[in-house]
């Protein structure tokens, strides 16, 4: 668990590459939630997310032998930016694994930042394949690893944003909000808070499809999970990280519930005991619909990892007039993603849905359908013949996009009083995973 002190040393070793990130007010999520919110701006780095603190802290530590043997690391995308960042400002050669889902900007992006010091190497579909990559690369070569979060000086690095917070908020921060994929920023950040300001709460966001710290604390310690969804490249961890779960559980952590929600973001100014400290989960769809809000109203591109604290915020017991944090951890997020970005927000919003629909083969079974079934605010969005032998009714996939999410019973009722067959694919059936 790395102490106050190293973090405070940790700021000052890393002063020089990371300058200090704006923590600024938003008056849409104040007013959402009556609460004073504040986003820290961890997407404004060099590297565009916070990622660089923990690797240039933990590089700048290494000795002549260890820079020698040059360094190996494994990462969903930003942990390696900001390797390759250190390697090429320290001279330091470096091999990076990464999935090979790791979106393109990224892999754009560590390239330029390493130049010639580096070599980037797409391996498997999860970050846990190019970890065990970048493992035997190191047990094969002698290289030194720089882990992503599961290292002390990792952490140490990461939780230099909360000396940061802590300087910048004019008042007590009462509740810190924070994203958690393998969880050495969680670790580094509970670690300064549980010295230096030990009435704030805190609450980690894992994204539902990768909840590995969740897991972990259910079982008692770290497990692997069967699989993940890649959605959120930045935390889709199969498994935590050792030491970020033996700092969340030592400070006593509880799994976020409807029952428990305002123990976890009650106010503590009184000092007495230490502060509640939960884990959460939101679905991607949520996610995908704080992205575009950041996007629309404060005009920040938030990576889906980078809109974990956001989307946690509405569900969460927040105490009026308290001072809450939201960390945005990252803005690598590739343009060519919003696309699929735009359908999980309006699926998780329930004004996007698909049918397979069998119209009977005669004329204006078409028309029938626009005028009978769907309707006035509805859209059609996407509209598909399948092909098939019978003669008498013609299949076809529609994707219908409502005008309001309460307008979905009305439209099933007319499905079922009109001529037509109509079967709703449901999210998170084996038929909707195809088609999407």
């Amino acid at each position: 668990m790395p102490s106050a002190a190293d973090i405070d040393a940790a700021a000052e070793r890393i002063s020089a590459v990371v300058s200090p990130t704006p923590l600024e007010p938003s008056p849409r999520l104040s007013a959402l939630t009556g609460a004073n919110v504040y986003l820290k701006r961890e997407d404004l780095t060099r590297v565009r997310s916070f990622k660089l603190r923990g690797a240039y802290n933990a590089m700048a530590q290494l000795d002549a032998s260890e820079r020698a043997a040059g360094v190996v690391a494994a990462s969903a995308g930003n942990h390696a930016q900001g390797v390759a960042y250190a390697c090429r400002a320290m001279g330091i050669r470096g091999r990076i694994y990464v999935p090979t889902r790791t979106p393109k900007q990224k892999r754009d992006r560590i390239r330029v930042h390493g130049g010639d010091f580096v070599e980037l190497i797409g391996i498997g579909d999860t970050f846990d394949a190019a970890a065990a990559a970048a493992a035997e690369d190191v047990a094969r070569t002698g290289a030194t690893l720089i882990p992503p979060f599961d290292d002390a000086r990792t952490a140490a690095g990461q939780g230099t944003i909360a000396h940061e917070i802590v300087q910048q908020l004019h008042g007590d921060l009462d509740l810190l909000v924070v994203p958690v994929g393998g969880g050495g920023l969680i670790a580094g950040l509970a670690s300064y808070l549980s010295e230096r300001s030990p009435h704030t709460s805190i609450v980690g966001v894992e994204p539902a499809g990768a909840a590995s710290m969740t897991a972990a604390l259910v079982a008692g310690g770290p497990v692997t999970l069967p699989e993940v969804e890649p959605f959120v490249d930045g935390a889709a961890v199969k498994r935590i990280g050792d030491l970020p779960y033996a700092v969340v559980s030592r400070l006593g952590a509880e799994i976020v519930t409807h029952s428990n929600l305002p123990l976890v973001a009650a106010l503590r100014r009184d000092g007495l005991g230490s502060a509640p400290f939960g884990m959460a989960q939101v679905d991607e769809g949520a996610i995908c619909t704080a992205m575009l809000d950041l996007y629309q109203n404060e005009g920040i591109i938030a990576e889906p990892a980078g809109a974990l604290s956001v989307a946690a915020l509405e569900s969460l017991a927040v105490h009026p007039d308290a001072n809450v944090v939201c960390l945005v951890s990252g803005g690598n997020n590739d343009v060519s993603r919003y696309g699929e970005i735009i359908e999980r927000s309006l699926v998780h919003r329930g004004l996007k849905h698909y049918f397979l629909v069998d119209f009977p083969q005669e004329p204006g079974a078409l028309r029938r359908f626009l005028d009978e079934v769907l309707g006035p605010d509805d859209d059609i969005t996407l509209f598909e013949y399948v092909k098939r032998n019978n003669r008498e009714t013609g299949a076809a996939l529609v994707g219908i996009e409502l005008g309001a999410a309460e307008n979905l019973s009305s439209l099933l009722h007319r499905m079922d009083v009109s001529p037509v067959e109509a079967q709703r694919l449901e999210p998170g059936s084996p038929a909707y995973r195809y088609l999407t």
